[in-house]
């Protein structure tokens, strides 16, 4: 393993990215500006070798980490659009694709299923092939298929759609976080992936807000033939759109990583970014391994007290999450003649004799809206104190608490006491979701960062698969279980992050 100097020192240092040397002459811009500084030594120059993490520290952190944040932001709200928007759209969609419950818990599953095929596929490649060609490709899967799913005259075609929109989104979510970590430097590096997972927080007041907006509007129908294009059908091609702008952006104007540049031996590449990162911030290839290799990896030391843990917590808060948040919408509907959610169990399968009350349906949409907008505490809360407490603290914490609202949720006798836990649950589940993202891109190394995110939100999508079915299947006949289900699945995992270990303004390897 090669080692470096440091004009003037005494011992070598060991650099992060081994085998790899920036050269302070290289990063010369061509107006002649120095990005990193030369040491002098007996009366002439010594060219200063930094290590990666140097590197991105004296490229600065200004105007192009946030310009950077709000392109990765909006990928991130674009997937939340595209998960999210299923559950808005249920209540009315039922009617014209006489959904069964079973057949909602299907649909909302569905993109899930194409997440867990899509996500450590995309992973993978993204390590081997760079963070920015994938991220292109997934957000155009997902925005196209979830587009056209808009067009599906029927179940069993939207469904499809709204898979291959899944596979799209699983590439994007891991790859997002591992291209935006490698950017920053490690003093902001917590703070900064915060922010990042708030974008999330977004997408969903957007998608709420679309479907408040849009879904109650009688007057949008076009017939096409056979097919009736209703106002649920406008609100998914709006929400296809985040996605295939956000392909476009990173297509027309983003570098890659300069991290996995440099590991891929583009150094001139790598040294072509800092020098644009340089330029904002002061205004304002190996042979590829088998593809289960890196998972092998994590589970192997000195990983696998860390990735059975998260493969644990990954399972617990998706299985969680998104098998209670896709159902809010439904579950609310069913309060609105009071009591709890659970109170009103009898859901007969939508038929053409049944119509869909838009007006009520109106005051579901608000109640997502003002759920969804619930996460901005969470996520105002994650940004000031991520990075001196850490996500190890935030994420246990926030779990456990997330699991005694969920269980207070099914106790509550109100639709007024469950909207205000809803909140509660919305606004501190957040938190773990964010906890975990910062965690997980600090716990791995370079070459296996986006494989081990890739692997354990596939991990995750199983999880919400399951929890969306088992939703779809006992949401009438026995509501109680699903709920307390979820109650005791965020204990597990708030108990079991605990065993993790702080990663706390560590150094990315």
């Amino acid at each position: 393993m090669s080692r470096y100097k440091h004009a003037g020192d005494t011992e070598a240092r060991q650099p992060l990215l081994t085998g790899h040397r920036l050269d302070a002459s290289e990063l010369d811009s061509d107006e002649g500006e120095v990005i990193f500084d030369r040491t002098a030594e007996a009366g002439g120059h010594v060219l200063q070798k930094l290590t990666y993490e140097e590197a991105v520290e004296r490229a600065g952190f200004g105007l192009f980490h946030w310009l950077l944040l709000v392109v990765c932001g909006w990928a991130n709200a674009s997937d939340a659009v595209e998960i999210l928007c299923v559950s808005f759209l249920l209540p009315t969609a039922r009617c014209d694709l006489q959904l069964s419950s079973s057949d909602m818990g299907l649909l909302t599953a569905s993109i899930f299923l194409g997440m867990m095929v899509g996500g450590y596929m995309w992973g993978y490649l993204a390590d081997q092939k760079g963070r920015r060609r994938v991220l292109i490709v997934s957000l155009t899967v997902n925005g196209l298929f979830g587009g056209l799913a808009s067009l599906a005259p029927w179940f069993w075609l939207f469904l499809l759609m709204r898979f291959i929109s899944g596979i799209g989104v699983g590439g994007s979510i891991p790859v997002i976080f591992s291209y935006f970590s490698e950017f920053m430097p490690r003093l902001r590096r917590g703070a900064m992936i915060s922010c990042l997972a708030t974008f999330w927080m977004a997408g969903n007041i957007l998608a709420a807000g679309l479907a408040w907006l849009v879904i109650p509007r009688t007057w949008v129908y076009l017939s096409l033939g056979t097919l009736e294009f209703k106002s649920w059908r406008l609100f998914v091609v709006l929400c296809s759109v985040p996605s295939i702008t956000s392909a476009l952006i990173f297509k027309l104007f983003m570098p890659e990583s300069p991290k996995f540049l440099m590991e891929a031996d583009r150094e001139k590449e790598a040294i072509h970014v800092f020098r644009l990162m340089f330029k904002l911030n002061m205004k304002g290839k190996e042979k590829t391994p088998p593809a289960l290799a890196p998972i092998k990896k994590i589970f192997r030391s000195p990983f696998k007290s860390r990735s059975f843990p998260l493969l644990i917590i990954f399972y617990s808060i998706s299985f969680g999450y998104y098998g209670l948040w896709m159902w809010f919408p439904e579950l609310f509907e069913r309060t609105e003649d009071g009591g709890s959610p659970c109170a009103n169990v009898s859901r007969p399968s939508a038929g053409q004799n049944e119509t869909c009350d838009l007006v009520k349906t109106a005051a579901v949409y608000r109640d997502g809206f003002i759920i969804a907008a619930a996460n901005l505490p969470g996520n105002i809360f994650t940004i000031l104190v991520m990075d001196s407490t850490g996500g190890k603290a935030l994420l246990s914490g926030s779990l456990l608490l997330s699991s005694l609202s969920v269980f207070f949720i099914y106790v509550v006798q109100t639709k007024a006491q469950s909207l205000i836990l809803s909140c509660v649950f919305s606004g501190v589940s957040v938190i773990a979701w964010n906890a975990l993202d910062v965690v997980g891109t600090e716990l791995y190394p370079t070459k296996l960062r986006s494989s081990a995110l890739g692997f354990f939100t596939g991990v995750g999508r199983v999880a919400a698969i399951m929890g969306n079915l088992v939703f779809g299947r006992l949401v009438d006949a026995n509501c109680a279980v699903p709920i307390l289900l979820v109650s005791a699945l965020l204990l597990t995992g708030g108990l079991v992050s605990l065993l993790l270990p702080q990663t706390r303004q560590t150094e990315l390897t």
